[in-house]
């Protein structure tokens, strides 16, 4: 029997799960969106293991999604903050915090929001360049996964 050869579909998506894609990468960094930069704060509010807490951190740091920020030099300790990058993640953790109120059993209802700067809460929906319409999967046409760059 011949075997079959495997060979995963490269995209953005995959490459972006290789940097925030564990469910201890993405807790650090909503816990950094709260406004909480210290390791031992981090732990405390995700329940992560210390060690496999620094690892993840140590990845977001390389993937350039959080930076180190010394504040004491005696010892050495730093914060992590969002760089531009990791700031950019906003609308897609908006986005699995939704979802999760909608459609994860047990999560709660009522979790924190992030509030826009006129107090206003806000939502995370894709909408369309041109026209500003908000769309769902059924609006979605995906590229050919034949070619390289879709067309």
């Amino acid at each position: 029997m011949a075997r079959r050869e495997v060979n995963p579909r490269t995209c953005s998506l995959a490459s972006a799960l290789n940097v925030i894609g564990e469910r201890w990468s993405l807790l650090a960094v909503r816990e950094v969106f709260y406004g909480v930069h210290r390791f031992d704060g981090i732990v405390r509010n995700t329940g992560a293991p210390r060690d496999i807490l620094a690892t993840r951190l140590r990845t977001l740091v390389d993937g350039g999604v959080l930076r180190r920020v010394r504040y004491s030099e005696h010892p050495p300790r730093d914060e992590y903050h969002l760089t531009q990058a990791g700031q950019e993640l906003a609308p897609a953790m908006l986005g699995l915090m939704r979802w999760g109120m909608r459609w994860a059993q047990g999560a709660p209802v009522s979790a924190a929001a992030f509030t826009h700067s006129c107090g206003g809460t806000l939502d995370a929906a894709i909408a369309c360049s041109a026209c500003g319409e908000k769309i769902d999967a059924h609006d979605v046409t995906l590229p050919d996964p034949g070619t390289a760059d879709g067309t």
